[in-house]
């Protein structure tokens, strides 16, 4: 008689994951189960996980809180993939913040271990670290990326304000592999970008809209 592997449990899988790595320590802001809303895996369930920290204080950045390290809590690798683990999600997001300011070693092979697909963005301020699927590089103007990063870039997702944006990411576009998407985002208060990132687009069609849906969803 054949009968079916039953579904592995949550604590089946965290026992592939050595002690010191469960017990490493990230500056957490928050974390939680949601739809992925921008760039290329748009309304794709996903996990974030957003540390917190940043060296790089956009003036639009519409999760300031997340910028001082020292003012949320230290959270465990363990506690995180048991939070996860409740969940179905199979891609985990990684964001910040700048969450390359931590070292991502322990918590991005935590999450491989324990079946997940892991995705990052990031500004590319700080030197790459932990094992990822999936790069996506948003560059700033207030602190460009450092020239160690753009080889790894699966994503290239440019916030656009005002017309020297598009040369920004033309700029960037160049130093990324030609498997790189490319995608421009209009900063969700200037309603200006839009027609300049449409005009652009229709000219230049090796790059596509991004849109934060998550707002016009209404989810975190």
């Amino acid at each position: 008689m054949i009968t079916e592997n039953a579904p592995e449990t949550a604590a089946t899988k965290l026992s592939r994951v050595d002690e010191p790595t469960l017990n490493t320590e990230y500056a957490v802001m928050e974390h939680f189960y949601t739809i992925q809303g921008e760039g290329a895996h748009t309304g794709s369930a996903a996990y974030f996980i957003r540390l917190a920290g940043c060296d790089v204080g956009c003036s639009w950045c519409d999760v300031k809180e997340s910028w001082d390290a020292d003012s949320h809590p230290r959270l465990t690798v363990r506690r995180m993939l048991e939070a996860l683990l409740e969940t179905p999600a199979s891609i985990v997001v990684i964001t910040g913040g700048e969450p390359l300011l931590q070292d991502l070693d322990a918590l991005t092979r935590a999450l491989q271990l324990v079946g997940k697909q892991v995705h990052i963005e990031t500004s590319g301020s700080s030197h790459l670290s932990g094992s990822l699927d999936w790069v996506t590089l948003s560059p700033k103007r207030f602190k460009p990326p450092i020239e160690e990063i753009y080889p790894y870039v699966d994503e290239l997702k440019v916030v656009v304000l005002r017309k020297k944006d598009l040369q920004w990411a033309v700029e960037h576009a160049a130093k990324c592999p030609s498997r790189t998407q490319l995608l421009l985002q209009p900063e969700w208060d200037s309603p200006n970008a839009i027609p300049l990132i449409v005009d652009f687009v229709k000219e230049h069609p090796e790059w596509s809209i991004s849109l934060q849906t998550h707002k016009y969803l209404g989810v975190p």
